[in-house]
Parts: C-alpha cells; structure tokens; sequence
C-alpha cells in the first residue's frame, strides 16, 4: 500500500468509525440539523492531525532542520503550513518560512514550453543553485539575505533587510510545487529535509453511481477562490484545469511518494460548503461556452448534495482550510 493509499483508508476508516461514510449520509446530517456539530467533529479532526505533524517535526528535529510541503492546486496547503506551523510553536520550535516562489531566474531565463510560453511551473524556472547555496549556509550558521522576486519586472531584488539566520530552536518551512522533489534541494543532506504531502485525497461514495472525483472537489474549492480574491471566472478556471492537472502530473504527483508525512485536507462538510458558493456560479456559465460541459457534470454531481445554510457556514472556524476558500480567515 503506498502513502496516499494509507491516508486515503485512514480517512475511510475514521468515516465508517463515525458513521458518516457516504454523501447520503451527510445530506441526513445537514437536514436533521446537525451540520454545526460535524463541522466541529471534522475540525477537531483536522487539528489533531496537524498536532501529529508537528510532533513528527519536533522529534526529528535534531536531524531535520527543513520542512518542505507540497501538494497539487486547491489543496489548503497554506492554511495546512500556517496551521502545522503553529502547532511546532505550542512544541517551541521557531518556524522560519523562506517562500520558494523568491527563486525564480530572471525572466529571460525562464524555459519556454512547447508553445512558447513561459514555463514558470518547471523547475527549470527556478534558480536552484542559489536556493542550495542559502540553505546549505543557513544549516551550518550563517547568515544569508534571502532573495525577493518581483514578478513584475521579472528580477531578483538582493533586499540586505532579508537577512535570515537560523537559531537554535529555529527550523525552516518551505512551500511549492517542487518541494517533494529531491533535484530542488540537490546539493543538501536530505537527511535534513522533512517532507509533508498536502491533498484533498478522499470523498464520499454514493449509494448509487455518483461522480465525485478528489479532482472536481478541487477544481469547486478553486472556482470559489478564485472568484473571489483572484478576479478568475468559473468559465475561466475550468478551462484552465487541464493544463493544471498537467502540471501536477508532471511537477507533484512523480514525487508524492517521497513525503514522510501525507495529509489529508478534505472535510466530511466541504461538499456541502461549495454547493452554496459554486453552484450559483456554475449555473453562470452560457451554453455556448467551451466550459459549459464541464460545469454541467459538476452541477449534475452537486444536485445529489444537501447545502449548508448560511447559519451553519457561519459556524466554521476562522482557522479552518475551507476559510481559504470562502473568506474569513485569520490564520
């Protein structure tokens, strides 16, 4: 069994433990009114998960003194990092967070995919040596100044206000598309990496046949987000899809295997959530759309799905992933 077919029956196991094991059965604990405790038995989960991440940290901690994280588009990995992040700070472990997206090459550097365009999601794009040369100084004292991209203008800024040294309680927190994969971190001990998998890997079957693909819950969690803090369409982000699930294929699931840690992000309630945000959106989409094929199996699957109402949606916690999503958050 790999680790993400282990993550994915810990999940299964936990939902039949608890009886709420198929989307029918969620629908009957959001009618009769109960949507409020699930939400809070799934967070409660979710935050013992992130406890057992840290102390995995904390007790590989005198050999692993970098946390890399990864996973594919819409999985909650920021809220995942901040959240196992504090959890190392009730353990007193420091995180340092050095964000992998200021180690770009310059723009005319950047590799050109096969249709021309700049190829910003391989790692190619990604100026590694220096990012070695950093991390390496930083494991054995040193000080170094981080760099700072400014995608504008596509160059590296060298700001001496980011100078970083790691003291002893300190570890760094790394987050990217490439985080898993050991060509990033060529030149260091990889002994000294810690490695975290972040995915929405599990959802409910259906007592008849229902879609419900991990992929399409994704895709729902990023059309919300999208739409509202990115100035995305649904129309938009659905077309985009393929050419994100390509990169995925290519960047981060080769090396999910790699991860000393995989953790699931999905939520017995985040179906239900999404229906009230994407559904209304979904519906937006023209006919004449090249995305409306696309919306209507979503819409079709979102039918079989029982909302939340507002009341209920009010009662998520600001901390939670699926705040990433909908707003609300004060991670």
């Amino acid at each position: 069994m790999t680790k993400i077919e282990a993550a994915r029956q810990e999940y299964k196991d936990w939902c039949s433990a608890i009886g709420i094991d198929t989307i029918e059965k969620v629908n009957e604990v959001v009618q009769a009114g109960d949507a409020i405790p699930l939400i809070n038995l799934c967070e409660a989960r979710q935050e013992r998960k992130y406890a057992e991440a840290a102390d995995q940290i904390f007790w590989r901690r005198q050999h692993s003194s970098i946390v890399m994280i990864s996973g594919p588009s819409s999985s909650g990995k920021t809220s995942s990092s901040l959240r196992i992040a504090q959890q190392c700070k009730v353990l007193g472990i420091s995180p340092k967070v050095i964000e992998l997206d200021n180690y770009f090459k310059p723009r005319e550097q950047t590799p050109l995919d096969e249709n021309g365009e700049y190829d910003f999601e391989a790692l190619g794009a990604m100026n590694i040596e220096l990012l070695n040369d950093n991390l390496n100084d930083l494991l054995s004292g040193k000080e170094v100044i981080i760099p700072k991209f400014d995608f504008k203008e596509g160059r590296t800024i060298m700001d001496p206000s980011r100078a970083l040294k790691l003291e002893k309680h300190d570890i760094l927190f790394m987050e990217g598309i490439h985080a898993l994969n050991p060509a990033l971190t060529y030149a260091v001990d990889q002994g000294r990496i810690f490695r975290i998998y972040i995915s929405a890997l599990s959802s409910l079957p259906g007592g008849e046949k229902v879609h419900n693909s991990t992929t399409d819950k994704r895709l729902l969690r990023r059309i919300v987000r999208d739409n509202r803090v990115r100035g995305i369409s649904p129309e938009d982000n659905i077309l985009r899809w393929p050419s994100v699930r390509r990169g995925e294929t290519l960047n981060i699931f080769t090396f999910e295997e790699n991860a000393d840690v995989v953790f699931n992000s999905s939520t017995l309630y985040d179906v239900p959530l999404l229906k009230y945000y994407a559904e209304p959106l979904l519906y937006g989409i023209a006919e004449s759309s090249p995305a409306h094929e696309k919306a209507q199996v979503l819409l079709e699957f979102l039918k079989r799905v029982v909302a939340l109402k507002p009341s209920e949606i009010a009662a998520i916690p600001p901390t939670s992933i699926m705040r990433e999503f909908i707003g609300g958050q004060t991670l």
